[in-house]
């Protein structure tokens, strides 16, 4: 029993980290323009995100098990009631969707600027791969986690530790001409974890019924701060390398060519395999939103999202990230306020 609840928690956080460190965080370009940009302010704003992805993350599993949730939707009439849900939930559909865009953008890029090989390949060869976890369902779902998240969780904090140990950390900034995604730090936390939310949300709520109650809360807890921890390493590395960094599509490559440049293709790989956990949870969150029993419609669902967003995929992957994840954030805000309201006005009332 403890093995199986071991394996059952190690396979949790995994899928937890792997919903969130996707193209745009393994990348460094989502931590270029939430943290970085505001130079040692941003370190604030990455612990601010820290105990809100803790909280947040232990939360949405708590309520997912309390409601034995198959999909999100159940998640969403809890938080935010019937009328309120109904709008939370397509709105959160078509997220997904825009996030999955994202991912096979990224993929392109990483393969094109940093393999070699034209960008449809990396999108093609990303398809592939999310046909496949689809085609298994919840299991697949798990699995894919459980041998990706390791290996790009290793590749990313690898990259930026050893950009931090090569250039080291400037005493003085040179003066930061832009400010991020909006003028504030603070703001720009809030809005990074409002829309880094969507995600686990549609992929957490439909473990509900598989997941105890203990072990549930602690794989939340112990996920969210390995996100907080590599958002931290990754901003720091940033910072190493800043204001140069600024102007590459993918940051974390440019940084790990700085420290060896015959390690290029392999870190580009592995911000690929990234890349790939990311885009298997929207489009299974997507899927089992519309047909949480599984089976043949859910297959259909999820390959159908794929196919669907690729005409958003000859946008480049940096332009993507600006206009799409602020967008997300703002529109996240509601679904952010009510988990952080929401079950203690209810909790109160029973008292």
């Amino acid at each position: 029993m403890i093995n199986n609840q071991g394996s059952m928690l190690i396979r949790l956080i995994a899928t937890y980290i792997g919903a969130v460190i996707g193209a745009g965080f393994a990348s460094g370009q989502e931590i270029l323009q939430f943290f970085i940009l505001f130079g040692y302010m941003g370190l604030a704003g990455v612990a601010v995100a820290t105990v809100l992805f803790a909280y947040l993350g232990a939360l949405i599993l708590y309520l997912s098990i309390k409601l034995r949730s198959g999909s999100y939707q159940e998640l969403l009439s809890y938080l935010l009631g019937n009328w309120a849900g109904r709008f939370m939930d397509l709105l959160s559909l078509w997220m997904l969707l825009g996030g999955l865009a994202v991912m096979l953008s990224g993929s392109g890029a990483v393969v094109q600027e940093y393999l070699g090989f034209p960008g449809w390949v990396g999108i093609l060869a990303a398809l592939v791969v999310i046909a496949m976890v689809i085609f298994n369902g919840v299991k697949g779902l798990l699995l894919a986690n459980v041998i990706l998240v390791p290996v790009k969780f290793a590749a990313v904090c690898m990259i930026a530790v050893l950009a931090i140990l090569y250039r080291g950390l400037p005493e003085q900034l040179p003066a930061i001409s832009s400010y991020g995604i909006s003028g504030n730090w603070l703001w720009s936390s809030v809005l990074y974890v409002s829309f880094n939310m969507i995600v686990p949300v549609a992929v957490l709520s439909s473990l509900g019924r598989s997941v105890p109650p203990r072990i549930g809360i602690l794989g939340g807890i112990i996920g969210g701060i390995g996100l907080g921890f590599t958002a931290l390493l990754v901003t720091l590395a940033g910072l190493a390398f800043y204001p140069e960094v600024a102007g590459y599509e993918v940051p974390m490559l440019y940084m790990a060519s700085g420290v060896n440049a015959g390690l290029r293709p392999l870190f580009a790989l592995l911000i690929w395999l990234a890349i790939l956990t990311t885009a298997i949870a929207n489009a299974h969150g997507f899927a089992s939103r519309l047909a949480p029993d599984g089976g043949k419609r859910y297959r259909l669902f999820g390959l159908a999202a794929c196919l669907g967003v690729m005409p958003l995929t000859v946008f480049d992957f940096s332009s993507l990230v600006r206009f799409l994840y602020p967008l997300f954030g703002y529109a996240g805000l509601l679904l952010l306020a009510a988990m952080l309201i929401v079950p203690i006005v209810k909790s109160k009332r029973k008292i």
